[in-house]
């Protein structure tokens, strides 16, 4: 596999009957998604992979932007979209403490809740977060990944429930953030970079982009 992993972007043909279910469905993107991946990758395909994904939405346009070691855009429905592949090796080379960036990932914030001390050995409900509490949890797993935020713009998106029955029941509710931030640990954005952050990463969430400052 390569030493970087590439990034597929995929301007999404709004005609195909494919990606309107993958729209209504992540549990079914999910699997288009991974049919880029190659075959054999045993319990853990996306993991070994390295495979994130995240869908950009406008009001005239869908783009899928997936990232792994390896992708064939091939392996796509026939008439699915328009696959551009670019190495992401000048970006990691590029990671530098001071840099400025621009940045964009969607995220599920969760916390566990607290049980009492009789509980010993429970675990708690996953509660999501919004509001001041999503950001400040953005805000801290920013930090552990080398990023000291300038600004952050939540925006919330429909909440994902696998479709999946040997899925946990869970709804995963989902925020995306744009904003600036600089690089203060070139090392722990790497690896955040190549795993993701949080959450919910076969449903759409955890792959962070980056872009200098000054691009438009």
């Amino acid at each position: 596999m390569n030493d970087h992993p590439v990034l597929a972007r995929i301007h999404l043909n709004p005609h195909s009957r494919d990606v309107q279910r993958d729209l209504r469905d992540a549990t079914q993107m999910h699997r288009t998604v991974m049919r880029m991946a190659p075959d054999g990758l045993g319990n853990s395909p996306r993991h070994l992979a390295g495979l994130l994904y995240r869908v950009d939405e406008t009001d005239t346009a869908s783009t899928l932007l997936v990232q792994a070691h390896h992708l064939d855009p091939a392996g796509l429905p026939p008439g699915y979209g328009h696959a551009q592949i670019k190495s992401l090796a000048p970006m990691f080379a590029a990671l530098r403490a001071g840099l400025v960036v621009r940045y964009r990932i969607v995220v599920s914030p969760v916390k566990r809740e607290r049980l009492p001390l009789e509980d010993k050995g429970a675990r708690g409900r996953v509660i999501p977060l919004s509001g001041a509490d999503a950001d400040q949890w953005w805000n801290r797993r920013a930090a552990a990944a080398g990023l000291e935020l300038h600004m952050l713009t939540p925006t919330s998106l429909t909440p994902v429930r696998p479709r999946d029955s040997k899925a946990p029941p869970m709804r995963h509710s989902l925020l995306l953030y744009d904003g600036t931030a600089a690089v203060t640990d070139p090392a722990a954005l790497t690896n955040a970079l190549l795993n993701g952050i949080g959450r919910a990463k076969p449903y759409g969430a955890g792959l962070l982009s980056l872009a200098p400052a000054g691009t438009a």
